[in-house]
């Protein structure tokens, strides 16, 4: 088994091979702006699962996981070739979600602005529901309240 390094190691050098073959070797029109995010290696270098975004609409999120379907053997074969390992990890292509994750963040952070908004006018216009400072403040005794008779 090869050490979490190497496995990074190669993680990162298939990345920038399959991104390159994608730019200039794919000739695939099904292909659409792909964008290699991430790649992990399994720890004993023989599965490689690739991670990818298309910028799009759904029909061409389809025809590029379908073009890269197709091409898997050809980009394999390209890793395999510009690798320094005795096989070549078979290839999993994995569409990320990303743009989908971002999204749902993004309308949480508005849905919290919203109610972060609509608490802040509940708070101009808010009254105390019972005095304004609750507390039970120690008496002060005055002088004249005071009698020598009391403190015997």
């Amino acid at each position: 088994m090869a050490d979490a390094a190497r496995a990074a190691k190669m993680a990162d050098r298939i990345k920038v091979i399959v991104a390159k073959t994608l730019e200039r070797g794919i000739k695939d029109p099904r292909v659409g702006f792909v964008t290699i995010t991430d790649v992990k290696v399994t720890g004993d270098l023989q599965h490689a699962s690739v991670f990818y975004t298309v910028y799009g609409s759904d029909l061409e999120r389809a025809d590029t996981a379908a073009a890269l379907k197709s091409a898997t053997g050809m980009i394999r074969s390209e890793v395999g070739k510009n690798i320094t390992a005795r096989l070549t990890p078979s290839l999993e292509f994995i569409a990320d979600g990303i743009p989908e994750n971002a999204a749902l963040i993004d309308s949480l952070l508005t849905e919290a602005a919203a109610r972060d908004a609509e608490v802040e006018n509940l708070k101009r216009t808010a009254q105390y529901a019972g005095d304004e400072d609750p507390y039970v403040k120690p008496r002060v005794i005055e002088d004249d309240d005071f009698d020598e008779d009391d403190a015997r």
